[in-house]
């Protein structure tokens, strides 16, 4: 735990009691703040209760006995409209900030020389971010890992001299620290997602590309320039810091640029360093290969060696549920890719295979599968389950040999058997379900769970080791 002891001796409200924020609570409470805990449901008031946190009704009251609202990312801030307690908040004068502000204003009176790498991005940050903090581990630094993947912000080690933070951030984390300053930022991409929070998708962009605003002498803005919101925000990149572009299939003049399964290192337009991704399965596909470089140019930003990270690479095992390569049989490779719940994610996967068993289906997003059609040439068969199995069928139609099995269990039996006879080098048993797993699950990771459980349960299986 990280301490919070700015606010000590002062009355705070905490909105929102998810893992964020009871990690902001206890560190209020430890660093001597009077904080007081509120959630609109009751299983959140009863998990902070149980967690031995004080719990008061904030709907009642005067928020002008606060020092500031301390609001969960999930809690809306602007839009559709504000959160009750942020309009409350505003209407005393106090600030709304988040536990990201929290800990960038402990770190700056800490007086640790510690560093701090943030990374955003609609698609591939959580990836980017644990294979940066690989990286930097894998070369000999001291890293804590969290935000918003794994450990709440202010639950990870304390501030200490040498130690780097490396920390996912949401458009939702940084709309809530307005002193984000880290020593190296990362942007990856920008597509439409989370406007109905940010207005439109220029709204979304701007808040985006506040990871930039306050970056300082000697610091590393790296972002990707294969979208237009981000190129456009590429432009504007001007300071006292070091600027490193990304793209995939075509060059940068400073930066990382990555083709076919390459990165390359770029300085002043010359080539300055290589990386080879070939064969390391958890970088597969032209997606990674942007994860991987940015991934790249951030640790080169902490004087990581090109050598050490061509090691470094080489030994990442992937996220879960995210192309994660389950187990073979054979020659074949079973892959879950669970956390694909739309078909943008789910192309990403099919374009990284030739031939696919593929296992689709759950509750399906606008458009259904929309935008995949380029990819069905690599797809052998579908398997197709839960509430989408007779809308895709629609939309397979003659163009992909498809089957409805319903469930799970039933798409993995039938797409191990088909796979074992095919001819190619490496047939894959794909889920990546271009759905919503709520008809039959919890949420995609408890999806990805059964996945890895019924493939590892088959004969003749041998897990993917890492």
């Amino acid at each position: 735990m990280i301490p919070v002891t700015i606010f000590a001796g002062r009355k705070l409200a905490v909105v929102g009691a998810g893992l964020s924020g009871l990690a902001t609570a206890r560190a209020l409470l430890e660093g001597g703040a009077d904080a007081v805990v509120w959630d609109d449901k009751e299983a959140g008031r009863a998990q902070a209760a149980e967690a031995g946190l004080p719990v008061g009704d904030l709907t009642s009251a005067d928020f002008k006995s606060f020092a500031a609202l301390v609001l969960a990312p999930g809690i809306p801030l602007t839009h559709p409209e504000p959160h009750w307690s942020v309009k409350k908040a505003r209407a005393a004068g106090i600030e709304v900030i988040g536990d990201v502000e929290l800990f960038f204003r402990q770190r700056d009176i800490s007086g640790a020389s510690c560093k701090v790498i943030a990374i955003t991005g609609t698609n591939g940050k959580s990836t980017t971010t644990a294979l940066t903090a690989h990286l930097l581990e894998a070369a000999g630094r001291d890293v804590a890992l969290g935000g918003n993947i794994g450990n709440a912000v202010l639950d990870l080690a304390p501030f200490a001299p040498g130690r780097t933070y490396v920390l996912e951030l949401s458009s939702y984390q940084i709309d809530l620290t307005p002193t984000l300053k880290p020593d190296a930022a990362a942007l990856l991409n920008i597509t439409p997602d989370h406007l109905d929070r940010h207005g439109s998708l220029e709204g979304y962009a701007s808040v985006k590309a506040r990871i930039f605003a306050q970056l300082g002498t000697g610091a590393t803005a790296v972002i990707g320039v294969d979208d237009a919101p981000c190129r456009a925000i590429a432009g504007t990149l001007e300071g006292p810091y070091a600027v490193k572009r990304i793209a995939v299939g075509h060059a940068v003049e400073n930066g990382v640029w990555a083709a076919d399964a390459t990165l390359i290192e770029m300085e002043g337009g010359h080539e300055v360093g290589r990386a080879d991704l070939a064969g390391i399965g958890s970088l597969r596909g032209a997606h990674n290969w942007q994860n991987a470089a940015t991934a790249y140019a951030l640790a080169r930003s902490q004087g990581v060696g090109a050598d050490a990270l061509q090691a470094g690479l080489r030994s990442f095992g992937g996220l879960a549920h995210r192309m994660e390569q389950v187990a073979r049989a054979g020659k074949i490779l079973f892959v879950n890719d669970s956390k694909a719940t739309n078909a943008d994610a789910a192309g990403k996967a099919l374009g990284s295979f030739d031939d696919i068993y593929w296992i689709v289906g759950g509750v399906p997003k606008d458009g259904g599968l929309q935008g995949l059609e380029p990819f069905y040439p690599r797809v052998a068969r579908a398997y197709l389950i839960g509430e989408a199995a007779e809308a895709f069928a629609g939309q397979l139609g003659d163009a992909v040999p498809h089957v409805a099995c319903g469930t799970l269990d039933r798409a993995v039996d039938q797409a191990a058997e088909d796979a074992s006879r095919s001819g190619a080098d490496e047939p894959v048993v794909l889920l990546s379900p271009a759905c919503a797993s709520f008809d039959q699950y919890a949420n995609f990771a408890k999806r990805g769970d059964a996945f890895r459980e019924l493939v590892l349960q088959r004969q003749g299986v041998a897990s993917v080791a890492v």
